[in-house]
């Protein structure tokens, strides 16, 4: 029984630490995004590429290099060879889009961040004008000699 309440434990500890924890707040974070960037790139930007394609189904831009051969009683006798491109253009497309978006997302967050890091050094340079010089070595040593030559005066007297 004891090993098993050391094993909870010890997933517990684990499970608790906070790379783990921000690791799955990350999952869930990008799990939304995906749904957001598909559906910018499904409901917003591709009804805009399929007015130009002249079709909301990619899938439909095909290129028939035979066409089917039929038996005179209907059935296939050859099949057709086709060559897809309208799919893999869509998926392309889909993913430049999705990929641009990220772009800019993480170019945002790069400016943000630049912006938020020369914030910080114009304040720490504001606050190393506002602060005095530290004294050198030479006027430390000064005002030593200086109070103890005091001390050595008031107990002369």
């Amino acid at each position: 029984m004891k090993k098993g309440k050391a094993w909870v434990e010890e997933f517990k500890t684990f499970v608790m630490r906070g790379n783990v924890i921000d690791m799955a707040i990350g999952v869930i974070i990008g799990g939304a995004f995906g749904k957001i960037s598909t559906s910018l790139v499904n409901d917003l930007l591709m009804p805009f590429i399929s007015w130009i394609c002249g079709t909301r189904d990619m899938s439909v831009l095909n290129l028939v290099v035979r066409q089917a051969e039929l038996n005179p009683d209907g059935s296939v006798a050859r099949e057709a060879i086709v060559l897809g491109f309208g799919t893999l253009l869509g998926t392309i497309i889909d993913f430049l889009l999705i990929a641009l978006v990220v772009f800019l997302l993480i170019k945002a967050m790069n400016n943000a961040h630049r912006l938020f890091e020369r914030k910080e050094a114009e304040e720490e340079a504001a606050a190393e004008e506002e602060a005095p010089p530290a004294p050198t070595t030479e006027e430390l040593l000064a005002e030593i000699l200086d109070e103890l030559k005091k001390q050595n005066g008031k107990s002369d007297t």
